[in-house]
């Protein structure tokens, strides 16, 4: 292969069909992270939610929740928000993919950041080890033995809830939604949207630790949770676009 070749494959055009094939894989997990927020609202309004999740405070709580019902356990803990930064993934791709020639070094900067949060985020996640503790807890015989259970579970629950990768993802995707603002693939309103969505879930994670501002969080969390529901829907409809080969000219949802 020559020395020019690697080059040029690199800088193929996006609508080679390696390429499509990617924005189509990564229009369409993102359309799937956009229906997760709403899956989370359903869930909560299904009949005895409420009630099985309300007295979870104490480890033997968690416990015994995961004995009853185990989903509710999980998705508790986390796991639709872990499917959702998972599936993610290929979206930040295909983005990169459209965006590295406006922009190629931070581009190349935010997917980077992406993908260590993700890592980070992965391997704080306490959902599945503690459905694993719960049903050890339920098998153990002892009461040294359910004491130890019950220090690890409580262990799990204290670094679960530091949320480890979550603000370096929301940074990536802050990134990413300015380089898409400086090129001409993705809508300016497709960029304000990420740029919005971003900055408010980085305050909301800010000020977790701060009390008596329940109420105001809330309403940034909202606004924050509208911006990038929408961002979701703009980006997975251009990627699909991108993919069915619209990919010349302007961005048809532009404003």
């Amino acid at each position: 292969m020559s020395q020019s070749e690697p080059q040029r494959l690199f800088d193929a055009e996006p609508t080679d069909c390696g390429w499509k094939s990617l924005y189509k894989v990564g229009g369409t997990t993102v359309l799937i992270v956009f229906l997760i927020p709403l899956a989370e609202v359903a869930i909560s309004y299904l009949p005895g939610v409420a009630r099985a999740t309300r007295g979870t405070v104490a480890v033997v709580d968690w416990f015994t929740l995961f004995q009853t019902h185990w989903f509710l356990g999980l998705r508790n803990l986390g796991f639709l928000n872990l499917i959702g930064v998972v599936l993610l993934a290929p979206t930040i791709l295909a983005i990169y993919s459209a965006i590295r020639r406006d922009n190629e070094a931070y581009a190349a900067f935010g997917t980077i950041l992406f993908f260590v949060g993700l890592a980070a985020y992965i391997a704080s996640s306490r959902a599945f080890p503690m459905l694993s503790l719960s049903g050890q807890y339920a098998s153990a015989t002892t009461d040294a033995q359910r004491s130890l259970l019950v220090a690890a579970g409580q262990a799990m629950l204290v670094e679960g809830q530091s949320r480890t990768g979550i603000p370096l993802v929301e940074f990536a995707c802050l990134v990413i939604s300015v380089v898409m603002l400086r090129g001409n693939v993705f809508s300016n309103a497709t960029a304000y949207a990420g740029i919005l969505g971003n900055v408010l879930l980085m305050l909301v994670e800010l000020t977790l630790s701060v009390r008596g501002l329940t109420d105001a969080r809330m309403a940034i969390a909202i606004g924050a949770g509208l911006s990038m529901m929408t961002w979701y829907l703009l980006v997975g409809r251009r990627l699909l676009q991108l993919g069915y080969g619209k990919a010349d000219g302007a961005p048809p949802e532009s404003v």
